[in-house]
């Protein structure tokens, strides 16, 4: 289906299966058929709601491409869908997508797969290849970061996110430019406004290791956040042990 939104933005999303709703984020420069490996599994007993975020998929694009943005028309797609409160899973930028819908509107639990949301370390990085994020060396620093960030993945899925991935210069830039352009304070504050907004149960799972402050750092900003992480399985936790990552998610959100 596709969702109209007040900026003139069509949203597209698709729907399967039936029960209690889900919702499945995809991370930047992907689709939600990065989730395809675990849509079977997943719609055994539940509506699963999937979503191209704006610039992405078969979604168009905006000049707004804030994370507020983008929370809100995931809602507008969970409330043309029909669903009540929902659960949602976001992974990279889906996870800062998930984070911010959990503190505008009111899921019933929330997951977050390998996406810190302390953003000041993320800005450091970012400025260090400002100059290709700019440059002729885009796709080159594209492709190069997620090579080092697949981690044990096998090699059948990393062709297969490959053959998914569009890194679009303009809409990286979009998504990535309010971190770049901020300053540590700003982005320590925004966060600080998303993460004490957020009531629902959140679980933040990371396959590369966020930190030994992090644990304390998330859930004093979010008390009901849990921190989980597996050593050395990259970026993708959930598509590297597909098995383990579902037993744990319906753990949580049962």
């Amino acid at each position: 289906m596709q969702i109209p939104t007040d900026d003139g933005v069509a949203i597209h999303a698709e729907i399967r299966g039936n029960g209690p709703g889900l919702v499945l984020l995809h991370g930047i420069t992907e689709s939600s058929a990065a989730w395809a490996p675990l849509l079977g599994l997943c719609t055994a007993d539940r509506t699963v709601l999937t979503v191209d975020l704006r610039g992405h998929g078969a979604t168009g694009d905006g000049d707004d491409r804030s994370t507020q943005r983008l929370a809100a028309d995931v809602h507008a797609a969970v409330t043309e869908a029909g669903l009540g409160p929902v659960d949602v899973i976001g992974h990279s930028l889906g996870g800062m997508v998930a984070a911010t819908y959990a503190a505008m509107f009111e899921p019933r639990r929330v997951v977050v797969v390998d996406q810190p949301l302390a953003l000041s370390g993320f800005r450091d990085q970012l400025l260090d290849a400002e100059e290709m994020l700019r440059g002729n060396g885009f796709e080159a620093f594209m492709t190069a970061m997620f090579d080092e960030m697949a981690g044990p993945l096998d090699a059948d899925q990393r062709s297969r996110l490959a053959d998914i991935r569009r890194p679009v210069q303009e809409v990286v830039l979009g998504i990535w430019s309010p971190v770049l352009q901020s300053t540590p304070d700003d982005l320590d504050a925004l966060v600080r406004q998303i993460g004490s907004a957020i009531s629902a149960p959140l679980l933040s799972l990371h396959g590369i290791d966020p930190g030994p402050e992090y644990v304390a750092w998330l859930t004093d900003l979010v008390p009901t956040a849990e921190v989980e992480v597996w050593v050395d399985h990259g970026h993708y936790p959930h598509l590297v042990d597909t098995s383990r990552f579902l037993a744990r998610v319906e753990s949580f959100l049962a």
